[in-house]
C-alpha cells in the first residue's frame, strides 16, 4: 500500500461559522481571521494505492459552480486535484474508487463535472465507483432546510445516474465497520451530518485517520469548539470526546482535511483534557 495527500484547492470560510458559540478572541489564536472574518481552509484529500485499486477519499468542491457561488468561498492558492494527481504520476482516469466521507459540496463537488458541451453533468472520474452509505444518501437527497444549501443535486444525483454508486453499511454492533473491498475501517459519526464516515487506515505500522469534519482543524481540538455547521452539536461534542480520547490512548495519527497549515497531528492527555501533541507533514512522517 502507498498513500498520497491530494490537494483539491484551498478556500476560506467564516471563522464564526467554523467555531459556533466559541468567542473569536479564543479561536482567532489558532485560526487567525482576515479583515472579512474569513479563515484559511484546505480541501486535502487522500489517495490510497493498493494492488490494482486507486482509492480517492473526498474530492473537494470542484470547479463547475457559478462565479457567484465561488464568490462566497474566496478560493486561494494554485492547488487542484489534477495537478496534485499528476505530481504523483496519476490521472483522474486511473481512479478506481471515490470514497466520500459525506456529501456536503466541499467534500464531493469534485466528483461530478460538466459534460463536454455543458448541457448536463457526468462523473469526473469515469472509471471509478462512488461510495456513500444508504442512510447518508437519503439524508442528502431529502435534505432538511438547514443543510439544503450544502447538498447540491448536481453534485449528487449524477453519481446515482452513472450506475456506479455503492453503499457501505454500518455494522451495528461494532465501533468500526470494515470494508474488505476498500481495505480500511470506518467510524460513523452523526453530529456534523447523519452518518459521516471517518476512514481508519493501517499504514507503515501506524493508524492514520482521515478526519473530515469530525475534527476540521487543530483549533477544533477542545471539546466545546464545535462548528456552527453541525446539525447536532451536543452529539458532536460526545463523539469528539469518545474519539479524541481513543486517539490519544492508541496514538492515532490524524490526517486533517480542512487545516490549511497542519497536515497530520497526534494528541495527548493533559490536565485540561486531550490536546495537541505533535504536528507532522505527510512527507516527514512517511517518506
Amino acid at each position: 500500500m502507498k498513500l498520497y495527500p491530494i490537494e483539491a484547492g484551498n478556500f476560506k470560510l467564516d471563522g464564526g461559522a467554523m467555531f459556533g458559540v466559541v468567542p473569536k478572541s479564543l479561536w482567532n489564536k489558532t485560526n487567525p481571521a482576515d479583515d472579512n472574518n474569513m479563515i484559511d481552509i484546505a480541501a486535502r484529500c487522500l489517495l490510497i494505492e493498493e494492488g490494482d485499486k486507486l482509492i480517492l477519499i473526498d474530492t473537494g468542491m470542484g470547479d463547475k459552480q457559478s462565479e457567484k457561488f465561488f464568490g462566497y468561498y474566496y478560493q486561494w492558492g494554485d492547488h487542484s486535484i489534477d495537478n496534485s494527481l499528476k505530481q504523483h504520476g496519476f490521472h483522474r482516469d486511473d481512479i478506481t474508487d471515490v470514497f466520500m466521507t459525506h456529501l456536503h459540496f466541499d467534500h464531493c463537488g469534485g466528483s461530478v463535472q460538466w459534460n463536454e458541451n455543458r448541457t448536463g453533468y457526468e462523473p469526473a472520474f469515469k472509471n471509478a465507483r462512488f461510495w456513500s452509505n444508504n442512510d447518508h444518501w437519503l439524508w442528502a437527497t431529502q435534505p432538511n432546510a438547514r443543510e439544503k444549501a450544502s447538498f447540491l443535486k448536481e453534485n449528487i444525483i449524477p453519481m446515482e445516474q452513472s450506475g456506479k454508486l455503492h453503499f457501505l453499511e454500518k455494522e451495528a454492533s461494532k465501533t468500526l465497520t470494515t470494508s474488505e473491498e476498500l481495505g480500511f475501517g470506518v467510524f460513523f459519526a452523526d453530529g456534523h451530518t447523519d452518518k459521516q464516515m471517518i476512514p481508519h487506515i493501517s499504514y507503515q505500522g501506524k493508524t492514520l485517520v482521515f478526519m473530515a469534519d469530525l475534527l476540521p482543524t487543530v483549533g477544533h481540538i477542545p471539546l466545546p469548539f464545535v462548528m456552527g455547521y453541525d446539525t447536532r452539536p451536543l452529539l458532536s461534542l460526545n463523539e469528539k470526546e469518545l474519539f479524541l480520547n481513543k486517539a490519544a490512548d492508541e496514538e492515532f495519527y490524524l490526517f486533517l482535511e480542512h487545516d490549511a497549515h497542519n497536515e497530520i497531528i497526534t494528541l495527548k492527555h493533559t490536565e485540561k483534557g486531550v490536546r495537541l501533541d505533535k504536528t507532522f507533514t505527510f512527507n516527514e512522517l512517511f517518506n
